[in-house]
């Protein structure tokens, strides 16, 4: 019996099959990172080594791999131990040119990374973000520190970083103008904009006045007086603006 070129193993994975006896058995691998490709290796028992050589590195440098299962979890392979393909359920490999780790969590998960420095895009791919989900960095005692997809995150500080996803934060800054909730884009707010928030159907007369209060400020004073082409940064929710309207005989 002859025997095909290669049998795939995320397909024997996502079938729920046993590997098929094949001259070559696919899987994806990818490097520094998570853009992963087709490589495929000789065995399906292969050693870390094994995995490096077929996708065309040198396995005689100074690489760490690990196998990132369907469980969301990273297994360390070591490059002269074996890797069972055929029951671990792991199909996709990641490699980084480092001599050490950095291990992390992710919603309970253990994961590690090959550079101390982690994309905050890294996070949400692993996570597998819904468009209404963001990423946490916990903060013990503290407020936990959202991570935008563009941030760098450092993992090596002392002890081991966990991270959770959680909803999306409200985008904006929320003040109170007139005991009224608004939502304004940026936080330095100006005069005139908490007036057209205040009145917004207000006729422009020359002989109608605005004066305005605030307090809870984010920069000082954090409370006072604000005049016409003044402005002030408010905090992400919580700063008041309280407005009057005169008309001038």
């Amino acid at each position: 019996m002859s025997l095909s070129n290669y049998d795939d193993v995320g397909d024997a994975i996502r079938e729920d099959r046993a590997l098929r006896e094949a001259l070559a058995y696919r899987i994806r691998f990818a490097l520094e990172g998570l853009t992963f490709r087709n490589i495929d290796v000789p065995d399906p028992v292969p050693t870390g080594r094994q995995i490096l050589a077929s996708a065309g590195l040198e396995p005689r440098a100074d690489y760490i791999l690990y196998a990132y299962l369907n469980t969301g979890d990273f297994e360390d392979v070591r490059l002269d131990e074996t890797f069972d393909l055929r029951g671990k359920g792991a199909e996709r490999f990641i490699a980084f040119k480092s001599d050490r780790d950095f291990k992390f969590s992710l919603n309970d998960r253990q994961l590690a990374w090959g550079h101390a420095d982690l994309l905050g895009s890294v996070l949400y791919d692993l996570a597998d973000t819904s468009p209404d989900e963001a990423v946490f960095l916990e903060v013990r005692g503290g407020e936990d520190r959202l991570i935008e997809p563009d941030d760098r995150v450092n993992l090596d500080a002392p002890g081991i970083e966990r991270f959770i996803t959680a909803p999306k934060p409200q985008t904006g800054y929320v003040i109170l103008v007139n005991s009224v909730e608004e939502t304004v884009p940026d936080k330095h707010v100006t005069f005139e904009q908490v007036v057209k928030l205040s009145h917004p159907n207000a006729p422009a007369e020359t002989n109608v006045k605005f004066s305005m209060t605030y307090r809870h400020a984010a920069s000082p004073p954090h409370a006072g007086e604000l005049g016409e082409g003044g402005s002030v940064e408010v905090k992400k929710k919580g700063t008041v603006f309280n407005v009057t309207r005169t008309v001038q005989s």
